[in-house]
């Protein structure tokens, strides 16, 4: 039986393309990248970042002020565009502040501000300046808290970090605490900002790329490390409602390799047929395929042959992270709200700086934008370890089965 589906009733999206959904849309439609030479406090590194301007210069302030960190900086930036906070307090007068939840994503939180305490570390004793705040900024619960409080609601309330799952799972979540009872409505989200932790461990690690990265690409050699804040406020979908909805959300495990995906993308397969039964959707009806697409050569591989295995070779599917970069722990609100911006807006974007895909992989890259209408799309993330979600959004009415993708439509 499909699962009740899920409706976006708003949603908002900050990273390095700007604030705001009008900042993304207009710049998947030109093909501008927000990625630039890292300039990233004082990182000595040869990598592109999707860096957010300005944050360094807007502390928080008042009540918020024990929260103030670049991570929360970041999710007080995002909340504030779109008329989210207008939206947010609508449905609070609708179903009540403790009746909204809240499942934010994060990986690394406020660990920018641990950083900064232990450069100011006394050199003698060690300790941290007592201005030090762990619990409103490192700690991972930090951004949910800051996001609750700064938007009114008292409800159930969740920090969700897998990598760069967590905000993707963070969807799923949200709809079986509402199926269980326990909210009538959710704000789900992602936060993960720029730290030196980030950077140099990705680059440690050899995953980072010396240019911008190229999903996909026969040369492709690493990620671009970005940050970014999304948030969407979800309800249950009346019947005919018009609204993109959540149809189907699938997680799986590779439990593989401490960081390495499953080189045959078991894990990520499961996923993504999980979402597809979820919604009683056959795969042939997915009309575009957001994918993970970090761009690094081993990743790209395993997620490329578990669609594969999956779609076969002909879905249209793209990776949006030349775009912003890898947002980590806001990869998948990211593109889950770029997937939605694409059903509302017709577009299949293309997979930004590659110019020549890897012969080797058989998924059905696109390269250059192509406008077509959509009425289901898929969004892919994929963490450390094996942590693996897949998304379904669709258009309601969904299309019967056996109608296919519609090739040809405008």
């Amino acid at each position: 039986m499909a699962i009740k589906p899920l409706a976006i009733a708003a949603c908002t999206l900050t990273n390095a393309l700007g604030p705001g959904l009008q900042a993304s849309l207009r710049a998947l439609r030109r093909g501008e990248s927000g990625l630039r030479p890292c300039d990233f406090e004082d990182a000595d590194l040869k990598t592109w970042i999707g860096r957010v301007a300005g944050l360094e210069e807007e502390p928080l302030h008042g009540e918020f002020a024990p929260f103030d960190c670049r991570n929360n900086r970041l999710a007080r930036l995002g909340l504030e565009q779109d008329e989210f906070g207008a939206a947010v307090r609508i449905a609070r007068n609708r179903y009540g502040a403790d009746r909204i939840g809240v499942f934010v994503g994060t990986s690394t939180s406020g660990i920018g501000a641990t950083e900064h305490a232990y450069r100011q570390r006394d050199l003698v004793t060690g300790s941290v300046p007592a201005t030090f705040d762990y619990q409103h900024t490192h700690n991972v619960f930090s951004v949910t808290d800051f996001t609750r409080r700064w938007l009114g609601l008292t409800g159930v309330a969740f920090a969700i970090s897998t990598a760069c799952s967590s905000s993707a799972k963070a969807f799923a979540a949200a709809w079986r605490q509402m199926r269980a009872g326990f909210c009538d409505a959710a704000v789900v989200g992602g936060v993960d900002s720029l730290c030196l932790t980030t950077l140099y461990g990705f680059n440690a690690l050899g995953l980072t790329s010396p240019r911008p990265c190229r999903p996909w690409g026969l040369e492709r050699d690493g990620l671009s490390v970005g940050e970014a804040a999304g948030f969407a406020l979800l309800e249950w979908a009346e019947p005919g409602d018009e609204r993109v909805l959540l149809l189907g959300y699938g997680e799986s495990s590779d439990a593989y390799h401490m960081t390495a995906a499953h080189p045959e993308g078991v894990g990520a397969a499961l996923a993504m047929q999980q979402a597809l039964t979820r919604a009683e959707v056959p795969p042939e009806q997915v009309d575009y395929i957001n994918l993970h697409g970090t761009a690094t050569p081993l990743n790209d591989a395993a997620e490329d042959r578990a669609v594969v295995r999956v779609f076969g070779p002909d879905t249209p599917c793209s990776s949006t992270k030349g775009w912003t970069g890898h947002t980590l722990g806001a990869a998948g609100v990211t593109e889950a709200i770029f997937v939605r911006l694409c059903l509302e807006h017709s577009l299949i974007p293309g997979t930004l700086n590659t110019r020549q895909r890897d012969p080797k992989l058989g998924a059905g890259i696109v390269l250059e934008n192509r406008e077509r209408r959509l009425r289901l799309a898929l969004s892919n993330s994929f963490g450390f370890g094996g942590s693996n979600c897949s998304l379904l959004f669709g258009r309601s009415p969904s299309p019967r089965v056996g109608e296919g993708r519609g090739e040809g439509e405008p």
